[in-house]
C-alpha cells in the first residue's frame, strides 16, 4: 500500500497530516489524523501553527508555509469549472436567498467565501493562519468581504452575530466538538443557520465525525437540521471517493 498525505481543508485550527490513506483502496487504508492546534482551554496546544511532531510522531502541519499550495487541491482552490459549479450549486441550497451575514470559519484561502459573496451576502473569514488570510484578502479584494485572524474555535468577533456560520473540515478535529457547537450556536442570530461539512476519512482506521453523532450533537441546541451526503458526488471532490462525506444544515 502506498502512504499518501491528505491535506483536507482543516486550516481554521491547526492539524496535521493523516498518513496511510490509500487512495486506490479507502477499505485497505489506515489514517490517523494528528492532534488539533487548538486555544489552551478546549484543550488543545495553542500558540501558532508549527510543524512538529507529537509523542507518537505523527507531524503537524505549517499551514502558513502549506498556504501557498494549498489551492491545488481541487476541492480547496475550486480552480476547476465543475468541481466550482458543484459547490456553488450546493451553498445556494445551503445560504439564505436574501443578502446575509455569513461567518466563514477556517476559511482558508476563502474560496467558499468568494462563492458566498458572489451570492450577495457579506462574509467575514476568520483563520490562524496568516498567510491564509493575506491570501483570502487578496481573492476577494473589492468584495463584501472582511478577514480577520483568529482561532475558529473562539472567532474575534466581538458582539456581532451572523445569519450563517460556515464551516468545513475544522469540527471534526477539536477535542471538544460539543462545547464548540454551542458557542458557534451562540453567534447565531434568532432564525440563523450553521451549515457544516464534514466527514470520516479512511475505513480502517477512521478519522472524523460521522453524521450521525454531528446530528445528534447539533439536535438540543436547534429547531430542525438536515443532513445531505456528498460523497457520491465527485464533482466537488474532482475525483470519486468511497468514504463519508456530507454537509448538515441545521436551524436555530
Amino acid at each position: 500500500m502506498a502512504a499518501v498525505t491528505i491535506r483536507l481543508s482543516v486550516v481554521g485550527v491547526t492539524l496535521g497530516h493523516m498518513t496511510g490513506y490509500n487512495e486506490m483502496n479507502p477499505g485497505q487504508s489506515s489514517v490517523k489524523p494528528c492532534p488539533s492546534e487548538v486555544g489552551p482551554e478546549l484543550g488543545g496546544a495553542g500558540g501558532g501553527a508549527e510543524a512538529m511532531a507529537d509523542a507518537d510522531g505523527v507531524d503537524w502541519v505549517d499551514w502558513d508555509a502549506e498556504a501557498d499550495t494549498f489551492d491545488d487541491e481541487p476541492d480547496h482552490g475550486l480552480r476547476d469549472g465543475v468541481v466550482r459549479e458543484a459547490w456553488a450549486e450546493r451553498l445556494r441550497a445551503w445560504l439564505p436567498e436574501t443578502p446575509s451575514d455569513v461567518l466563514d470559519l477556517g476559511c482558508g484561502t476563502g474560496s467558499l467565501a468568494l462563492l458566498t459573496a458572489e451570492r450577495g451576502h457579506h462574509v467575514t473569514g476568520i483563520d490562524r493562519a496568516p498567510r491564509m488570510v493575506e491570501l483570502a484578502r487578496a481573492k476577494l479584494a473589492g468584495r463584501d468581504a472582511v478577514f480577520l485572524l483568529g482561532d475558529a474555535t473562539a472567532p474575534p468577533v466581538g458582539e456581532q452575530r451572523f445569519d450563517v456560520v460556515l464551516v468545513r473540515h475544522v469540527l471534526w478535529a477539536l477535542p471538544d466538538p460539543g462545547r464548540v457547537l454551542r458557542h458557534w450556536r451562540g453567534l447565531l442570530r434568532p432564525g440563523g443557520r450553521l451549515v457544516l461539512v464534514e466527514g470520516v476519512w479512511g475505513t480502517l482506521s477512521p478519522a472524523g465525525i460521522p453524521a450521525d453523532r454531528l446530528a445528534a450533537l447539533l439536535e438540543p441546541l436547534t429547531s430542525d437540521l438536515r443532513v445531505e451526503r456528498l460523497s457520491d458526488d465527485a464533482r466537488l471532490w474532482g475525483r470519486e471517493v468511497a468514504d463519508e462525506r456530507y454537509a448538515v444544515v441545521a436551524h436555530v
